[in-house]
């Protein structure tokens, strides 16, 4: 049993830990709204943070999934009772307190209309309000700002508040114009993906028709002396055509581009004989690496054809894929007749035509996909062969084989 003096002893200990623990608590909380800086500061953070989070929905475009989705955040940014969001056409998104109801949308979209004919903003309230139909009990004015996207007006961003003050019609116009730009991003990334299919479909339409009736002859002048010789070089023409033309995917694997270029080089071995001397060294650890479809066979086929086929003697073809810590780096080499560097460098730019516009191909997809740091690197002279160099990126989240 313990004496009344020792239990008033724990009894403050007790008290005196307490206070200690709630005054570090107290600290540590007025330390951490300390670390976010002013109430300025907490709030441009809030509305950046909102953006961002509106944004990621809005990366396909103005579509009716990605608006219903972004409206809750703009609606939120803006502090509005009610966010309206519209194409041409329909009613995309409606965010708020407002009931949406087929009489309220028809009625928005009549706003919607003037606004898509003028380009402006426009404010509606009282008469003009309830020109429109809508009830003045609601207490409730209507905002209407237009998104603009390559200086046409495809849709509106609409908003329902007791009252327009001048400050919210800069917020929704600024809103209205960040949304816009959006849109166009997402219109810009998908021009790029057609335009990368139309480059991948202008590859195809490149594979030489030299080459193929070569591969053809050589094949058939097997027929009578060595039968199964032609038919596994039919299956391997078949293998290979079917990779070129395959009809979906804008990206492969270093792996199966290879694969590719084996079948493609078994061919012309059947043609050149022991003129051809292939020389191959890949590192597994670069084979999954993703890289643009057709991206390398062109190269491969440019040495072929315009270094080791113009050339007497025999023709050496190396080709090399190593790992260089964040990046594939990958290289075609012959030694074949080579090109001038200057007819080169019109090629590339796009300013000469000719048998080597697959290079140009492959050099703008790479630029386009990676950046300009990422296109090829060509060192060749008339007489010295040629080396064409690439480098990949070894970590792609957004690309898939």
């Amino acid at each position: 049993m313990f004496s009344p003096a020792v239990d008033i002893a724990v009894v403050c200990a007790v008290a005196v830990l307490t206070v200690a623990l709630v005054a570090a608590l107290g600290h540590r909380l007025i330390r951490s709204q300390r670390d976010l800086g002013s109430d300025r500061e907490r709030a441009v953070y809030s509305a950046l943070h909102t953006a961002s989070l509106a944004s990621r929905h809005l990366r396909s475009g103005l579509t009716p999934s990605g608006a219903s989705k972004a409206g809750r955040h703009l609606r939120t940014l803006l502090g509005c009772d009610t966010l309206v969001l519209a194409d041409a056409a329909a009613i995309l998104a409606w965010e708020g307190s407002l009931p949406d109801t087929p009489a309220s949308r028809t009625r928005l979209l009549d706003a919607s209309r003037t606004v898509l004919e003028s380009g402006r903003t426009k404010v509606f309230r009282g008469a003009s309000l309830r020109s429109l139909g809508f009830d003045d009990d609601a207490g409730l004015q209507l905002l209407v700002c237009p998104l603009q996207v390559n200086r046409q007006t495809v849709g509106t961003l609409a908003v329902f508040t007791p009252s327009v003050s001048a400050g919210l019609v800069r917020a929704a116009n600024d809103v209205a114009a960040w949304v816009a730009a959006q849109v166009e991003l997402a219109e810009l990334d998908t021009s790029r993906t057609l335009l990368m299919e139309a480059e991948v479909r202008a590859l195809r339409a490149q594979i030489s028709p030299h080459f193929i009736y070569n591969s053809l002859n050589a094949i058939a002048s097997y027929i009578t002396t060595d039968p199964v010789r032609a038919r596994e070089l039919v299956v391997e023409f078949a293998d290979f055509t079917r990779y070129t033309f395959r009809r979906s995917g804008n990206f492969t694997t270093v792996a199966e581009e290879l694969q590719a270029i084996d079948r493609y080089l078994l061919l012309e071995r059947a043609r050149f004989g022991d003129r051809l001397k292939i020389s191959l060294q890949v590192g597994p650890e670069v084979l999954g690496t993703v890289i643009p479809f057709l991206s390398l066979q062109p190269l491969v086929e440019n040495s072929v054809r315009h270094g080791l086929e113009a050339s007497d003697g025999e023709g050496h073809l190396t080709i090399t894929a190593s790992d260089a810590g964040a990046q594939a780096v990958i290289t075609v080499e012959d030694n074949g007749s080579g090109m001038d560097p200057e007819y080169l460098r019109a090629v590339l730019a796009g300013h000469a035509d000719g048998d080597h516009v697959g290079l140009r191909n492959v050099d703008v997809r790479l630029r386009q996909v990676y950046g300009d740091d990422y296109g090829l690197v060509i060192d060749t002279a008339p007489g010295a062969g040629t080396l064409i160099t690439l480098r990949i990126p070894k970590s792609q989240p957004d690309h898939h084989a």
